[in-house]
Parts: structure tokens; sequence; C-alpha cells
């Protein structure tokens, strides 16, 4: 093959390579290379260790709950709506409010809690949701024209007791 072939510099550098990683491995005895191995299998070992140990502590025994809240009717989001997520003994777990796209996501652990979802201009919804492990529950809400504040609803009801 003459010199000015394409494959000419192709070989050189392949040949150049391997002369370097020949002279490479000649110096290492092979009590050094078997400590090379032990040591990366060693750190890969701990690594996956720890690697478990965080998705373990993570918990395995939480969910995800989606909120999702519209107006009904017209199926617009209500970004600025109040979520509030509750054990069934009515303690406070978190409150969480939509993004722009009338979206609220939070990890939960298994168990059954209460989400109530209220905005001032409309009636307050309330549902009970058993979270499960690994799992997505989404609760979509339509909220209805209302009010659910308290001094809105007093006044309702002084409304209608009072048959205005």
């Amino acid at each position: 093959m003459a010199d000015d072939t394409p494959l000419s510099p192709v070989l050189s550098a392949v040949h150049t390579t391997w002369a370097a990683g020949y002279r490479l491995l000649r110096g290492l005895s092979l009590s050094r290379v078997q400590t090379l191995v032990a040591t990366l299998a060693g750190i890969v070992s701990v690594s996956g260790g720890a690697w478990s140990v965080v998705e373990f502590a993570r918990g395995g025994n939480t969910g995800e709950l989606v909120a999702v809240v519209q107006a009904a009717g017209s199926h617009h989001v209500v970004p600025d709506a109040t979520i509030e997520i509750l054990t069934t003994q009515d303690a406070l777990i978190a409150t969480l409010t939509p993004d722009a796209s009338g979206r609220a996501t939070q990890e939960l652990k298994e168990g059954v809690y209460v989400v109530r979802i209220s905005h001032p201009r409309y009636a307050a919804e309330a549902r009970r949701i058993q979270v499960m492990p690994q799992q997505t529950i989404e609760v979509r809400t339509n909220l209805r024209a209302g009010s659910s504040s308290p001094v809105n609803r007093a006044a309702g009801a002084v409304r209608k007791a009072l048959h205005f």
C-alpha cells in the first residue's frame, strides 16, 4: 500500500495508539491490574448501595396527588384557588396553590386524606382520596359559582332564612 492512500494516516494513528497502550500495560504487573479492578468494583458497589439507601429513605410508601382546578361550565383554570390537604381528623398537611395551568402536585404518604378546594368567588369542594404507594391520584375539580368565604356563606344563610 502506498503512503499517499487515505488509509495510511488512519493505520498510523491506530498503530500509535496500540503501541502506547501496549507500553502502558507492559509496565503494569498483574497484581497492580487486580488492585485497580478491585478498587473500581468497590467504588461501584458503594455507589450502588448509597443510591439504594437514598431511594429507600425517599419513601417507597408515598404516592403523588395531582389536583386540577377549573371553573364549572367554562373550564377555565382557577390559578388563585386554595387547595388544602387534611387528614381524616382535619389536621392540615399542606396548602397548595395551582399554577397557571390550574395544576398543583404534592407527594403524600400512603393513606386517606381530605382535599378541600376553595376560592372566594366559588363554592368550596371537598373530596376524600386514598393515596397508594408509587401511584398518582388525580383530583379534577370544577368549582361552581357561589362563595366559600365564611362571611359570604353567613350572609347567604341569612338571606335564605329571611327569604330575600
